[in-house]
């Protein structure tokens, strides 16, 4: 039975967003990603969602952009160096996604086809719920982004919109989050 996003449950994981890898990534598939980083990082925060940031060896990839540095600005979150391309098999991941006490997870980032799917795959077999947004994630080419995500469905991920994954957290219209958030989907 597939499950709709909780934000009393849910804990936000943005992977390698990095300064080196970006002028890698399919320039149309980065663009819409980091409208969707921005929109997701607010809604995350505005929510209370717990929020996790991974940097792939950032010695040889560099640091986070500035753009999704400059979306966590004033927001609570943990960063996290690795190594591996599995968030879930580095030192340190899977306790802190446990210490946070939610159970579903929602990944955005790069590469869609390396880290995103072999996280996801790591985070379903260690019994959570993924989540992936489809408009934000990215690869270097397109078919790497699109065989990416027929694997994370096939591996039990769900896969849906930013927008589909805001609208299911916020639950209802007439509240403050509802007004604040839904202005940046315009």
């Amino acid at each position: 039975m597939k499950r709709v996003l909780n934000r009393e449950d849910a804990v936000l994981v943005v992977v390698d967003v990095q300064e080196r890898l970006v002028p890698a990534i399919d320039k149309d598939l980065y663009e819409r990603s980091l409208k969707n980083f921005k929109i997701i990082i607010e809604t995350a925060g505005t929510l209370g969602l717990p929020i996790l940031l991974t940097e792939q060896y950032p010695k040889g990839l560099g640091r986070t952009v500035a753009p999704v540095l400059a979306a966590l600005e004033g927001k609570s979150y943990g960063l996290l160096e690795k190594l591996t391309f599995s968030c879930a098999r580095d030192e340190g991941f899977l306790s802190a996604v446990a210490g946070t006490g939610r159970r579903q997870v929602i990944l955005v980032g790069m590469e869609t086809h390396v880290c995103v799917y072999q996280t996801s795959v790591d985070l379903l077999n260690a019994g959570y719920e993924v989540f992936v947004l489809d408009d934000a994630v990215s690869s270097r080419f397109p078919h790497n982004y699109h065989s990416g995500i027929a694997a994370l469905r096939d591996a039990g991920a769900a896969v849906v919109g930013t927008e589909t994954a805001v609208f299911q957290m916020l639950k209802a219209a007439a509240t403050p989050e509802f007004k604040k958030i839904s202005s940046l989907l315009r």
